[in-house]
């Protein structure tokens, strides 16, 4: 079987900065317990790892010991529970993406000068809550063009668009254009998708052309791998989505004769090696 790896398959450097953060803090010989707010990224088997290093894994503040050092999730959390950390004593270490705090702060400067945020996301992930954290309260969340179209929108209002660090820009340039053109005039956009989703989307879909299939490796609650996957299929291609090299048992794939792989923005490089090893092996 002929395999084609992705080039840029694996972490980005949000994880890998959240994850250098972590790792120090396990390192640096302080007994104090140590804490995640929320999985620091979404790959199951570098929690697995964190948490054999004694790593705790906080759901809420409550969950968080007085006295701890927590880590905020690259994924950030909402900015009301920041603050409620750091009045209860505790050591915060702020792990968000730079691209996500970005996002973050881009839209609290829209929501202070009195427009409302339209936002492109998944409603029920992490980074989106952190970011709606950020809008005023009539803030509206939609993860497809047909949601937004059905939303009623005033004429009186001032509106401003934003995106999930890891959306489809292809989808958010359409969805601006087709918002301007119902609104009959320039709706203010952010760009706050991250360059690294967009890059890796580009990249899987001129893989997606040159093989009959693509495994697409990473965390099922992972947004960016999920993407990717749709991308993928976008382009008429089947996309396999899985964890690591034991989820392949599941797929007739002794039927393709090429294969694509390509992983999301926190899969370790050692799971894509031992996928891409036994796919070779075919």
């Amino acid at each position: 079987m002929e395999v084609i790896r992705a080039r840029l398959a694996g972490f980005c450097m949000g994880v890998g900065l959240a994850l250098k953060r972590l790792d120090a803090l396990v390192d640096d010989g302080d007994e104090r317990a140590i804490s995640m707010f929320g999985p620091i990224i979404h790959n199951p088997q570098v929690l697995e790892r964190y948490a054999g290093r004694g790593v705790l894994l906080a759901r809420n503040v409550d969950e968080v010991p007085p006295g701890a050092r927590v880590v905020i999730r690259a994924h950030g959390i909402p900015r009301e529970e920041e603050a409620t950390l750091r009045r209860r004593g505790v050591e915060v270490v702020d792990a968000t993406c730079p691209k996500v705090k970005r996002a973050q702060l881009l839209i609290a400067e829209q929501a202070e000068a009195g427009r409302t945020l339209l936002l492109y996301g998944e409603d029920d992930h992490p980074e989106v809550r952190g970011l709606l954290s950020y809008a005023g309260p009539d803030a509206f969340v939609f993860e497809t063009a047909a949601e937004l179209a059905a939303h009623p929108l005033s004429p009186g209002t001032d509106y401003f668009l934003a995106a999930q660090t890891t959306q489809d820009r292809g989808g958010f340039d359409q969805i601006r254009a087709d918002l301007c053109a119902r609104m009959g005039h320039e709706v203010p956009a952010l760009e706050t998708i991250c360059d690294a989703t967009r890059l890796r989307q580009d990249e899987a879909i001129r893989l997606a052309g040159k093989v009959d299939c693509v495994v697409v490796a990473g965390g099922k609650a992972s947004g960016n791998t999920r993407r990717l996957a749709q991308v993928i299929e976008a382009q008429g291609t089947p996309a396999i989505l899985i964890e690591d090299v034991d989820d392949l048992s599941a797929y007739d794939i002794l039927k393709y004769e090429r294969m694509g792989l390509t992983a999301g923005a926190s899969t370790p490089k050692s799971i894509i090696d031992e996928i891409e090893a036994h796919l070779r092996t075919l």
